[in-house]
């Protein structure tokens, strides 16, 4: 009520304002004249009455002055609201002059049945009373309004969940200046229609009308509880308004159970896979880490740097993160410092390349992991198309010569990170991946010093290079999602499903196991282009829907990307002591067929005869199977220069 009549008031036409604080100056005048008559006499006088005090005739003095003085010093002209100190000593300048008026009339010059004090008294009373009422004004209206019209402004959401995260989110968001709770949604009958924390419970049902009456722009999932098949019905289901869907995590992600402001986030993109979260073993978790030197290779990249935070979580007696990229390594020692400090893990940053052989042999053999976990690799399928060279000496010779330094100093477990597009590739990434594989195969089989595994991921969600921030800053920046083909699929897990895989594979190990993830059905990234639309408030734009807001657009197929993803070369996988994770006992050359082969390719890069490169990994065992003619830059220019 008060926020309306504020409002309503302020509606009002600029002169019809300016009269309404003119009758209330004109009250105040008559009102400390009246008083100024009663702190003089120590009685009240009556208003407009007869008597021995001429009363009237100061109230009429006070009127006639004030209000031209008032006019011309600019006082109606202030806008309150905005302007208290300019007000201030607009009021200030007026009733100075004011005062010299009133008192030369009434005590210098007097009249008669007005007490010559009442020049002085009255003026200082109208001075307390008008600064009063301008500082009432200001905070009316300027500190009550503007309140009010700023969270006007905010963007109206509801809450999906009337339980008690529901109303501990409502709580933090009460007095916040990000948002304004319209009220709450739920799917219990015996909620809806019901009122928490004053605000409104309705039916889930009703979120399309209700988008369009209030203009509702957010969702907020408040169900950190459900689990995956009931979060994905009501994802399904808020899809069709028009609003953009924020989650808090699951409860055991909370802080203590309580729920803040800063628990709000974007989708979750576990939400985006459509399957449960692959849980972890803790056994498995411990066993080659608790207590232990561990080594990770690759640790500023999207999938090092969450095995670093799931290591340190674990408790190893020290953590050596290596990385090639200053700025990565800096990054991630700088987030994981503290944490490593609280821990008591001893958290070692090193510079280098695993291309390397000296500087590998040095750190090995000065810190001797027991533990290593490679995940330093080239891995984006165009990049490494168009300087194959460079994905081949990192991806295999990198892993060669890490493997054997590890070799030599009695290392117990080293975890290859793989690739699904390792299986039957397309492209010299994946070929080089299913190298590094068989390259960590053959060793195996020809040495006990060290125990090797491998493990083969789909796409992570949330790595760098990964589709969904591509297509959540393409919607943002209000571009047109781009997806290469419209039938293209892929499989997908989470960065913790991922770093946690690599580390229980590696406990599981016997040596040279590709070890796989259970990741469900693969999902059509034409699906999950639209997904990301919706849930970010916005509709797709295409022939059914010419007014929509965001077009997806096909590009074409890139060098080297396939249509489908396999996790397996063949034969059936095996069951492990982990229901999701199984393995398999893959094909591979013998070590000293390897060997020699692998001599070639040396000798092929160390010429840069790419063509000689090409034609071996077309010839190895690999399974490669190009789709697109050499895509190296340099290459395609030397020949365009011999035309």
């Amino acid at each position: 009520m008060q926020i309306s009549l504020v409002t309503n008031m302020l509606a009002l036409p600029r002169l019809a304002k300016r009269l309404l604080v003119v009758v209330v100056d004109s009250a105040l005048c008559v009102l400390t004249v009246w008083l100024a008559f009663y702190l003089r006499l120590g009685d009240w006088v009556r208003l407009f009455g007869v008597g021995p005090w001429n009363l009237n005739i100061a109230i009429i003095g006070s009127i006639t002055f004030a209000l031209p003085l008032f006019i011309l010093s600019g006082l109606y002209r202030v806008i309150f609201r905005y302007s208290g100190l300019l007000a201030a000593i607009t009021v200030i300048k007026a009733l100075a002059i004011y005062f010299v008026l009133y008192a030369f009339v009434f005590t210098v010059i007097g009249i008669e049945g007005v007490p010559r004090t009442i020049g002085i008294i009255q003026p200082i009373l109208l001075l307390m009373f008008l600064m009063a009422s301008r500082s009432v004004a200001w905070y009316w209206f300027g500190g009550h309004y503007q309140n009010a019209i700023e969270q006007a402004l905010l963007p109206k959401v509801l809450i999906y969940g009337a339980g008690v995260s529901g109303r501990q989110l409502a709580d933090a968001l009460a007095n916040s200046r990000e948002m304004r709770v319209l009220g709450f949604m739920d799917d219990d009958p015996l909620l809806v229609g019901q009122s928490l924390n004053g605000k409104q419970i309705y039916r889930s049902d009703d979120l399309s009308k209700l988008v369009a009456k209030y203009g509702v722009s957010d969702v907020l999932l408040a169900i950190p509880s459900n689990n995956r098949i009931r979060r994905n019905e009501i994802l399904q289901k808020i899809s069709t308004a028009k609003v953009t869907v924020r989650t808090l995590p699951r409860l055991s992600e909370l802080a203590q159970g309580k729920v803040q402001i800063s628990d709000l986030r974007e989708l979750d993109l576990n939400d985006l896979i459509g399957r449960d979260v692959v849980p972890p073993d803790e056994a498995l978790l411990n066993k080659n880490i608790k207590g232990k030197v561990v080594l990770v290779t690759g640790a500023g990249g999207s999938i090092g740097g969450e095995l670093c935070r799931q290591i340190l979580d674990v408790g190893p007696s020290k953590l050596l993160m290596l990385e090639l990229s200053e700025f990565a390594l800096y990054q991630i020692h700088e987030e994981l410092e503290a944490f490593a400090l609280e821990k008591g893990v001893a958290l070692i940053s090193l510079l280098a390349s695993v291309q390397d052989a000296q500087r590998m042999h040095q750190l090995i053999s000065t810190w001797l992991p027991e533990t290593i976990y490679h995940a330093a690799a080239y891995k984006h399928v165009p990049m490494v198309e168009h300087n194959p060279a460079e994905g081949i000496k990192n991806n295999v010779f990198g892993t060669l010569t890490l493997a054997q330094i590890a070799i030599a100093n009695h290392v117990k477990s080293f975890v290859l990170i793989s690739t699904d597009k390792a299986v039957r590739p397309t492209n010299v990434m994946g070929t080089s991946k299913r190298l590094a594989e068989m390259v960590l195969q053959a060793l195996s089989a020809n040495q006990s010093n060290t125990t090797f595994a491998i493990v083969r991921f789909g796409n992570v969600l949330g790595s760098s290079g990964s589709v969904i921030p591509k297509f959540r800053r393409q919607i943002k920046q209000r571009e047109p999602v781009t997806l290469t083909h419209p039938e293209i699929t892929r499989y997908f897990m989470t960065i913790a499903e991922a770093a946690q895989l690599v580390i229980q594979a590696g406990a599981m190990a016997q040596g040279g196991e590709v070890f796989v993830l259970d990741m469900g059905e693969p999902i059509k990234i034409m699906d999950l282009a639209r997904n990301v639309i919706k849930l970010s408030g916005m509709t797709v734009k295409d022939e059914s829907n010419p007014d929509g807001d965001i077009e997806i657009e096909i590009t074409g197929l890139r060098p080297g990307e396939k249509l489908y993803e396999e996790l397996l070369i063949g034969g059936y996988p095996e069951d492990t002591s982990h229901s999701r994770i199984f393995k398999v006992n893959e094909s591979y050359l013998a070590w000293t067929d390897l060997e020699s082969w692998l001599k070639e390719l040396s000798e092929a890069l160390t010429q840069a005869d790419l063509e000689k490169m090409m034609v071996l990994l077309r010839a190895s065992a690999t399974g490669y199977q190009p789709n697109s003619d050499i895509a190296d830059w340099t290459y395609m220019e030397s020949q365009y220069e011999k035309i």
